[in-house]
């Protein structure tokens, strides 16, 4: 779950400079599948993953302005199907634990030993479900507007929850579907955007697309268009992963949490979060010694949001700065 990542709101200011990467990368991981990472800032900066939201969504330039490009060696990559990932938009060998074991290989490929994993929405789930795995090769955990693949969260967001606040983007959402299918909106969507017609695909793909997107930004109005490759892959992407429950065992994220409770973790939500609604942020940092939840004010859950942008350069801004401190800089 995310916002169209090429969206910038007005946090522009707030953040650091714009950057290229010093490095790009192809990078084959089987099962026919290619994956585009890229490396950014100092190479022999602290290491901090980014993971991008969907999922489908596909890392943007936008996403490495949160760090300070002195300090950090900032790796983002598109993961599977998606962004400049290739083949697009493709379900083959594309599930939770196929992302972990990319993830994986990033990290002994760039011969990186521990790094910060930074993720919001299913960025924020991929993860919990990777640092679960590979608590030892964690330093830390920066999170936004969680999202823990439950079917309480689903129900929410595609089971009429979040209808009840947008009962008019709910119609737009639920009109091409026909009445006796509507029970279940995910399973519906999925017999279209899986459809032997491309066309047909692409028809069913943007609506699906657009009622995230009008969720999303609280402050910034949704847009009502996207590239028709980018909403196929988001669309198919998303909507198997969620037909499926996120490959993830019902609440195993926090089952396991334990695994992952000597790291710190800052979490930044969203007061106004309609996407994933802060119960589930509270929920994940209850009881954990290191978690350090934000609530933001007047914020949905687009990373774009003023508020939360701003909220999490501060965030790697002082990490920066305790990292200096602790050397003596």
């Amino acid at each position: 779950m995310d916002r169209l990542a090429g969206q910038i709101s007005a946090a522009h200011g707030r953040l650091h400079p714009a950057t290229d990467p010093f490095a790009r990368h192809m990078l084959d991981v089987g099962d026919g599948h290619r994956i585009y990472v890229e490396q950014c800032g100092n190479p022999k900066g602290r290491p901090v993953l980014v993971l991008h939201g969907g999922p489908g969504g596909g890392c943007s330039p936008f996403m490495r302005r949160f760090f300070d490009p002195a300090h950090y060696h900032v790796i983002l990559f598109d993961q599977r199907g998606c962004g400049r990932s290739t083949p697009s938009a493709s379900v083959t060998a594309n599930t939770t634990q196929h992302l972990i074991a990319d993830i994986a290989l990033i990290r002994e490929r760039m011969g990186i030993g521990r790094w910060l994993l930074f993720g919001g929405s299913w960025g924020a789930t991929l993860a919990m479900a990777y640092a679960e795995a590979h608590p030892d090769h964690v330093t830390g955990l920066i999170l936004r507007g969680v999202f823990l693949g439950t079917t309480a969260e689903l129900d929410w967001f595609y089971g009429g929850g979040a209808a009840r606040f947008f009962p008019e983007l709910w119609a737009q959402f639920q009109e091409p579907i026909p009445t006796a299918e509507r029970d279940d909106m995910i399973a519906a969507y999925h017999r279209r955007l899986f459809d032997a017609d491309l066309g047909r695909q692409g028809r069913f793909a943007l609506p699906w697309l657009m009622w995230e997107n009008a969720l999303a930004g609280l402050q910034s109005a949704p847009v009502s268009h996207a590239p028709a490759d980018y909403a196929r892959a988001f669309a198919r992407l998303e909507n198997h992963y969620f037909l499926n429950r996120c490959f993830l065992d019902e609440g195993q994220l926090l089952r396991d949490r334990a695994r992952i409770e000597h790291l710190p973790v800052v979490i930044v939500q969203g007061r106004y979060d309609m996407v994933c609604p802060p119960a589930t942020a509270a929920a994940l940092a209850q009881g954990w010694p290191g978690a350090d939840l934000r609530i933001v004010p007047a914020s949905g859950h687009a990373l774009s949001e003023p508020r939360i942008s701003a909220e999490l350069v501060r965030v790697m801004d002082t990490i920066r700065d305790e990292d200096r401190e602790a050397k003596g800089a």
